[in-house]
């Protein structure tokens, strides 16, 4: 029987006359719905509308290709009782399906939505005429981007069909699932929730080499610059699952960075560099002047702790560069080994500069990294797989302002002092908590995380810092929040600190303020239920 009828209904034009034009040339008879049959027809395509075969819309246009008969063309089986009923009733067999869903996002996130417009603006008949299609096994084109893969398949003469139209009907099924999930979300008001993603890239393994396989996940719909799923490995192996984690950690360190100093600035993000090993920053560096200083004094953070670890940088990386990358403070002719390095871009000899055995150094990019500033924090909800469910909170979008007057003062630091305060805060709030955190002349020189008690935290940033070489008389620290007792800040007043910032709520707050006034520390402190910066539990 004819199979070349497509049925073409989008809410967005754009493209879409050239596509039909496409097919009419392949020998498709084009069927559309009123708004992209009108829209054909100014442009000369030959399109027949549906009203011819399933009449007059009714309900104001509310219920047009919610019709047997479309259905039935959609859902018509490659049968002779099937193409027998479908002839009787003057029914053609639709063999392709071009549909785009009414923007709900969209609307569910415009300022000025309402119960009402939201409702409205719920597609059923696009998300029923895509189950349809990929039911009954057609070709089902529901992104626009695979127009042009569909149009190039089919002048190939239709290679590995089953697979080419299994993969178009999975990801209708998954785009009507995601829009019904949106619709879920919402109506609910988060008493459901989920997340429907596509494999973007395979994982060379999980947390560990018998984890596997493991993959990323890109959310459907998402349009976020600064995805995972935009960040491109140019060179070298697969990343596993542990340096996704790793990328995404220093992506939240680096967006706060940014953000905190756009926030206290007049604007302007400087050169920030960062190192991570196993999901903590374990060296930070910036620079107002040139990236060289901030690579520089990312690797003098702690030289031992960025062995086989990532970077990332918001420059691009050129050959001098990746050769500091490589051999700052190594002895003699060695090399440092990374397992990765991200950036907003590399040279061709970089990437060399760069390269292991075996692609054991992964170069990836995203240009996105470029323009980073208060726009580029993530604000979508976090959720963390448990056992037979998740968690889900809202994202951690605080970001340190100098000028909140609920920010109180005990003391005034050097304005120097404050930009190490920032960059304190910035990595303190995005490394596993508890957390103290040492910065001098903006520079991370000691990170004490994941500890279970505070004064503990103190210890090991200062261990840190001292094994590294660093002088820490002078530095500023950062506590993820509030110190219970006066241990905590007495070991950093011993070490030489001269200013902190903490999260104010313990009963012991007017204790450690008489300690830091009586030591001379500048103390900083926010509230604990504002300010508060756990992470990573």
């Amino acid at each position: 029987m004819e199979d070349r009828t497509a049925l073409l209904s989008v809410y967005y034009k754009d493209g879409i006359i050239e596509f039909a034009k496409a097919l009419v040339a392949l020998g498709w008879k084009i069927l559309a719905s009123g708004g992209t049959a009108k829209h054909l027809l100014a442009a000369g395509v030959p399109v027949r509308d549906i009203g011819e075969i399933v009449g007059e819309p009714i309900l104001g246009h509310r219920v047009v290709t919610l019709s047997r008969e479309i259905h039935a063309g959609l859902l018509a089986r490659e049968l002779a009782e099937d193409e027998a009923e479908l002839a009787r009733l003057g029914l053609p067999r639709i063999g392709l399906v071009c549909v785009d869903l009414y923007p709900l996002k969209e609307e569910i996130a415009k300022l000025g939505s309402t119960r009402e417009s939201v409702i409205e603006k719920t597609d059923v008949g696009g998300p029923t005429m895509l189950h349809s299609g990929a039911k009954g096994e057609r070709i089902v084109v529901c992104d626009s981007p695979d127009r042009t893969r569909v149009i190039d398949w089919l002048k190939a003469g239709c290679p590995e069909e089953r697979a080419f139209i299994d993969q178009l009907d999975a990801k209708a099924d998954a785009v009507v699932a995601d829009y019904c999930l949106t619709s879920a979300c919402y109506r609910s008001g988060g008493r459901f929730d989920g997340v429907v993603g596509e494999l973007t890239s395979e994982c060379k393994y999980g947390e560990n080499p018998q984890q596997a396989p493991a993959g990323l996940f890109a959310s459907i719909g998402n349009e976020d610059p600064l995805s995972l799923a935009n960040f491109k490995t140019v060179e070298g192996d697969l990343p596993s699952f542990i340096n996704w984690t790793d990328i995404d950690r220093m992506l939240l360190t680096m967006t706060h960075l940014a953000a905190a100093f756009a926030v206290n600035g007049n604007g302007d993000v400087p050169y920030i560099a960062i190192a991570v090993k196993h999901g903590n920053p374990c060296g930070v560096g910036v620079s107002g002047l040139h990236p060289i200083d901030a690579i520089k004094k990312m690797v003098s953070g702690d030289t031992r702790a960025i062995h086989g670890g990532w970077v990332m940088a918001n420059f691009l990386i050129g050959a001098v560069l990746a050769q500091l990358l490589r051999s700052f403070l190594m002895p003699g002719e060695q090399k440092r080994l990374l397992d990765g390095v991200v950036a907003p871009g590399f040279d061709h000899e970089s990437k060399e500069i760069l390269a292991r055995k075996h692609g054991k150094c992964r170069v990836v990019v995203n240009p996105a990294l470029d323009s980073l500033g208060l726009n580029s924090l993530d604000s979508e909800p976090r959720r963390r797989p448990v056992r037979g469910g998740f968690l889900r909170q809202p994202n951690y979008t605080f970001v340190l302002d100098f000028s909140d007057t609920q920010l109180e003062r005990f003391g005034e630091p050097h304005p120097v002092k404050l930009q190490d305060l920032l960059i304190a805060w910035a990595i303190g709030s995005t490394s596993n908590s508890n957390t103290i955190t040492l910065v001098k002349d903006l520079q991370l020189i000691g990170n004490g995380v994941g500890q279970q008690d505070r004064v503990g935290c103190c210890e090991l940033a200062i261990k840190r810092a001292t094994d590294a070489g660093h002088e820490i008389r002078g530095a500023v620290a950062y506590s993820d929040s509030f110190f219970p007792f006066q241990d905590g800040p007495e070991v950093l007043a011993k070490a030489g600190v001269t200013a902190i910032l903490a999260s104010s709520g313990s009963v012991k707050d007017a204790e450690i303020k008489e300690f830091c006034k009586a030591k001379g520390i500048a103390l900083l402190m926010i509230p604990d239920k504002i300010g508060r910066g756990f992470f990573g539990h």
